[in-house]
């Protein structure tokens, strides 16, 4: 499980009941394990921020950006964010709204070849034995 702080959990909350479009209608591409049969969570917490979606089987985060981030004091924070969030072994996808919106094909097509990346880099569990000891 990865580290975030408690206190962000109810800015969470309200952000999952106020998606914006493109959340909207990507989260309707990932919910229900619709991705290689992996699991997506929206709007959680990780480390000191929020994220917009989250795949722990893939160690995938995708944030969606609006304008805003276009300007440079927002382009450093995201640069900020991103090196801590990859601190943590995490792969971060960046889509302009716009992309999602109108080019959504092209951004699942993206989304789906690094969640089978992160996928397969993840060492399987080793199998379970009954009993006999060492």
């Amino acid at each position: 499980m990865q580290p975030y702080k408690p206190i962000l959990k109810p800015f969470a909350r309200n952000l999952r009941s106020n998606m914006t479009d493109a959340e909207q209608l990507l989260w309707s591409k990932l919910r229900r394990k619709q991705i290689l049969g992996v699991q997506f969570y929206r709007q959680k917490p990780l480390a000191n921020y929020i994220v917009d979606f989250y795949c722990a089987a893939a160690n995938l985060v995708i944030e969606l950006d609006g304008s805003q981030h276009f300007e440079p004091n927002h382009q450093a924070s995201d640069a900020e964010r991103d090196r801590i969030l990859e601190s943590l072994g995490l792969r971060v996808l960046r889509f302009d709204n716009r992309q999602v919106m109108q080019e959504l094909d092209a951004v699942m097509r993206v989304v789906f070849e690094a969640v089978e990346k992160g996928v397969l880099l993840i060492p399987p569990s080793p199998p379970f034995s009954k009993g006999g000891g060492v």
